[in-house]
């Protein structure tokens, strides 16, 4: 789903401004959050080998994308003798004219959907609907936010913004459950009992890739609801949508990615359901769309071409300071958080992307395979800078504040008056000189001295 073009003409801090208003929310937002992160922790811990398993992740990965032309041909090759058909699309567009011809030559008029960040990078969605086809999300995060014409907040738990209530709100008007009814449970049957008819009733299925395995010319979907497996098993038409990114070479390199993904995303083993799919049904057809949409130009730049090491686990949003007191929504781009900034900053009409992160680096701790996300977002901002597209203020206060750091008298002299200022004078008052970050959050309280005079007495 597309941003309407007064939201996408917002900076990242004007959008987030919106968010932070609800504290409460702004709370359990990041308190959910850091939930998946703890679990994610505790999994890798679970593992002795878990940095190997990075490593080795990192590895494959980056030899793939250096030998990609090889391994996409090979790719091909592989399905076309297992009887898919391949389609390649430079951008979103051509994806979206190459789904919709399969569609009307088959005279689809409904289509059931498993999660893909690809169609929604592409905008399928609303093209498929402007022509006559009713696109069901099966996943149960995405029909939530597809019922409530909203894109995904989160690429692994698109819903995470909405509280229980609010969904039970919304199956009231759209599903006619109980009013007022908010129990997970009994919201969940009703979800699948409504889902479960779109299933039965569906022209053809289209699911996202996790992996496409090049020697073996086979997809692997991963899901915890099975529901890719209902859609591309019950229509005899299946289209899987995928980036050139998520090719790997053999089923050892699969195997690799798959211990990681789940533990990385929300603690668990594996997904409930780790699907490969290899060829049609008896009398049916299976097309695979090969996309492209500026990955090609990333691999140019060496810094920007670990992006698309990533594997799509949602891990970094997870620990995020920022996007988990921002939300999913402050990003002008589909995908948020750290990753989203990386893939997405050229995207941005706002140049404000690559400010929205602090580069603490635990993004970069997190990651399964090693994308080393905090450099890439400080690359973003030099690219910013080179192209003279520097957000309102950058180019002018940013200078000074560098000078003044460089200054070491000068930076002691500033930090005493804001340790002063901390002590003597009210929030209220303070506040407002902190910028948009710090209006809806507590100051801190001031240290009794400096650190480096804390240093000069305990360890000089």
């Amino acid at each position: 789903m597309s941003m309407p073009h007064t939201e996408s003409a917002r900076t990242h801090a004007e959008r987030a401004e919106k968010f932070c208003q609800d504290e409460a929310r702004v709370d359990w937002h990041s308190k959910a959050l850091w939930v998946l992160r703890e679990k994610r922790d505790r999994a890798a811990a679970s593992l002795p080998e878990w940095e190997q398993l990075r490593t080795l992740g990192s590895e494959l990965k980056l030899h793939t994308l250096s030998n990609l032309g090889q391994y996409l041909q090979e790719f091909e090759q592989q399905c076309i003798a297992n009887g898919i058909v391949v389609h390649w699309a430079k951008d979103g567009e051509e994806h979206n004219q190459i789904v919709h011809q399969i569609l009307a030559k088959h005279q689809v008029k409904k289509l059931v959907k498993s999660k893909s960040m690809l169609t929604e990078e592409c905008h399928l969605n609303p093209y498929l609907e402007q022509r006559g086809i009713e696109v069901i999300d099966t996943d149960l995060g995405e029909r939530i936010i597809q019922l409530n014409q909203q894109p995904p907040s989160h690429i692994v738990v698109p819903a995470i913004h909405l509280k229980k209530e609010e969904v039970g709100e919304l199956f009231h008007e759209k599903l006619g459950t109980d009013k007022g009814a908010s129990d997970p449970t009994y919201l969940t049957r009703a979800a699948r009992a409504h889902l479960r008819a779109q299933f039965l009733s569906a022209d053809a299925a289209m699911t996202g890739v996790n992996m496409a395995i090049a020697d073996q010319g086979a997809v692997v979907v991963c899901t915890n609801e099975g529901n890719a497996d209902m859609g591309a098993n019950l229509p005899k038409l299946q289209l899987h949508s995928m980036g050139i990114d998520k090719i790997v070479p053999n089923l050892a390199s699969a195997g690799v990615l798959l211990r990681t993904l789940a533990r990385n995303a929300t603690g668990q083993p594996i997904t409930t359901y780790s699907s490969f799919y290899r060829g049609p049904q008896a009398g049916g057809e299976m097309h695979i769309i090969m996309v492209d949409n500026g990955r090609s130009d990333m691999l140019k730049d060496k810094i920007l071409a670990e992006s698309l090491k990533c594997i799509r686990c949602g891990g970094c949003l997870n620990t995020c300071p920022v996007y988990r007191r921002s939300g999913g929504f402050s990003y002008n781009y589909t995908i948020p958080g750290p990753i989203g900034i990386a893939v997405g900053a050229k995207h941005d009409a706002t140049n404000s992307l690559p400010w929205a992160c602090t580069l603490c680096g635990s993004c970069s701790f997190v990651c399964p395979t090693k994308v080393p996300l905090d450099k890439i977002i400080h690359h973003q901002r030099r690219l910013k800078a080179e192209a003279g597209t520097l957000p309102y203020g950058k180019s002018s206060y940013m200078p000074l504040v560098g000078k003044l750091m460089a200054n070491e008298t000068m930076l002691n002299a500033s930090m005493a008056m804001a340790r002063t200022s901390l002590r003597l004078l009210p929030g209220a008052l303070l506040k407002p000189c902190s910028g948009a970050w710090g209006k809806y959050r507590e100051l801190p309280v001031a240290p009794a001295s400096s650190f480096e005079r804390w240093y000069k007495n305990n360890r000089s």
